[in-house]
């Protein structure tokens, strides 16, 4: 009975130690997946910001290159956590993509994230935690909560052009370096609501 108890003991040992030292799989899966995709919103609303300013909407073109840096600095948390993990990332694998006319450009947008926020993400976090890779839910849910903003703000901007009323368009942006929260000049405030780095440390488009 005692080398039973003995032998389930050493069992017992042995998974925690295997288990407290392996990876989570999946988690890294996601985060490279994620990195890759965030790279690749960035270069993509860049290119839209470049196409808004030609078409003459200056406004959504400001807005645009503040929602190319959060995601700029979205893949960068990300590619944190992977080196974290022990992953290291030697670049980012950008995705294709089109450049249409601005109001095509604004409704693709929308859609891109309106998929990271009802399937991608919350797949993500909920490995994450399943995994306990802590990092890496913080990592998403900060991407996650800024693309429910940014998908707010291209549907404004979309209505907007649809309507003449593009000039009613915020002209000044602020993105959070942290994390990358994006507020546009109306709804500022005195520190991140998701990380609390103060506005002072923003930065401004």
């Amino acid at each position: 009975m005692k080398t039973t108890v003995k032998f389930l003991l050493i069992l017992g040992v042995i998974g925690l130690v295997y288990g407290c030292s392996g990876k989570p799989v999946k988690t890294i899966e996601n985060l490279k997946y994620a990195y890759n995709g965030e790279s690749t919103a960035s270069a993509k609303y860049a290119a839209f910001a470049d196409k808004a300013k030609a078409e003459g909407f200056d406004t959504v073109s400001v807005m645009f290159l503040a929602t190319s840096k959060a995601e700029a600095i979205h893949a960068e948390n990300h590619r944190k956590v992977l080196e974290k993990l022990g992953e290291k990332i030697a670049g980012p694998q950008i995705g294709t993509f089109e450049v249409r006319s601005t109001a095509e450009n604004l409704a693709d947008a929308g859609k891109g994230e309106s998929n990271e926020i009802e399937t991608m993400y919350p797949g993500f976090i909920a490995a994450a935690k399943t995994e306990k890779s802590s990092d890496a839910v913080k990592s998403f849910t900060w991407a996650l909560d800024t693309e429910k903003k940014h998908k707010a703000f291209y549907k404004t901007a979309l209505d907007a052009l649809n309507t003449g009323g593009e000039k009613s368009l915020p002209a000044q942006w602020f993105v959070c370096p942290v994390c990358g929260n994006t507020y546009d000049v109306s709804t500022m405030t005195a520190s991140c609501d998701f990380c609390m780095t103060p506005k002072d440390k923003f930065i401004v488009f």
